[in-house]
């Protein structure tokens, strides 16, 4: 790869959705993303790397309007959300489904889902039916207490309502954390679905294992900063460093 690391070549920047540039946020005092370059195209799952603490989780939430004091440009869609509160940045079509999920345990599994607003542009949601065909298990589980659901049926859950709230760019957090095998690979399947319906998803991910054959791109990131950035066909020539980076 040619130029800076977090870079990417020009041309394989098609049709970003997506748009970090020289972004810095802090929480308080504390400044926790550098100056973070990247971009995400219509339809591709990107992944973001790191260990712990690198900044990973901050910069979907900055991407969100979560974090304190943001700097530099965050363009959705060609919007600059930089100044914007996080209810316009959902109403554009961005759904954030954090590492803890956010299950109501006082609600049902079916009241979990239907709660949130639609808040999509065009003022629509996914159906029920089209979750439930993605989400097979929480169609027999509607009347459950959220958080009596199974740890891989409440994270199926956490996406879902974003889902229906009506979201076509989905920031995920560490969703495979603490999952079965076989829950991880029916989670891998939903990805590759939903990407294939023309979402776009930003991942962020420990388990590499899961995230390298249903992503599209890699950012690496270390201390606040993006160090490294390359394509899937890429990974291989890669493993080595990021072995030495990651611990994978």
């Amino acid at each position: 790869m040619t130029g800076m690391p977090g870079k990417l070549p020009r041309e394989a920047q098609a049709d970003p959705v997506i748009e970090l540039r020289g972004l810095h946020a802090w929480y308080g005092e504390s400044h926790v993303l550098h100056g973070v370059d990247l971009h995400v195209n219509r339809a591709e799952v990107v992944t973001l790397l790191g260990r712990n603490g690198a900044g990973r989780t901050s910069t979907l939430r900055a991407m969100m309007g979560l974090t304190g004091t943001r700097k530099g440009s965050i363009r959705i869609r060609g919007v600059e959300t930089i100044g914007l509160p996080t209810r316009r940045i959902a109403h554009l079509g961005v759904g954030y489904c954090p590492e803890e999920r956010g299950i109501f345990a006082s609600l049902s599994a079916e009241e979990n889902l239907l709660l949130p607003p639609v808040v999509s542009p065009d003022g629509r949601g996914m159906p029920l039916e089209r979750i439930h065909a993605l989400f097979p298990n929480l169609r027999g589980r509607a009347a459950a207490q959220g958080t009596r659901l199974s740890g891989g049926e409440q994270q199926m859950l956490a996406i879902a309502r974003i889902l229906r709230a009506g979201a076509d760019l989905l920031l995920l957090d560490e969703i495979s954390e603490g999952l079965a095998p076989v829950i991880v690979q029916a989670l891998a399947r939903t990805i590759r679905a939903l990407r294939g319906q023309g979402m776009t998803i930003v991942m962020v991910e420990q388990n590499f294992r899961f995230a390298a054959p249903i992503s599209d791109r890699f950012y690496v990131m270390e201390g606040g900063r993006v160090v490294d950035a390359f394509a899937a066909h890429q990974l291989q020539e890669r493993t080595p460093s990021l072995s030495a980076r990651l611990g994978v």
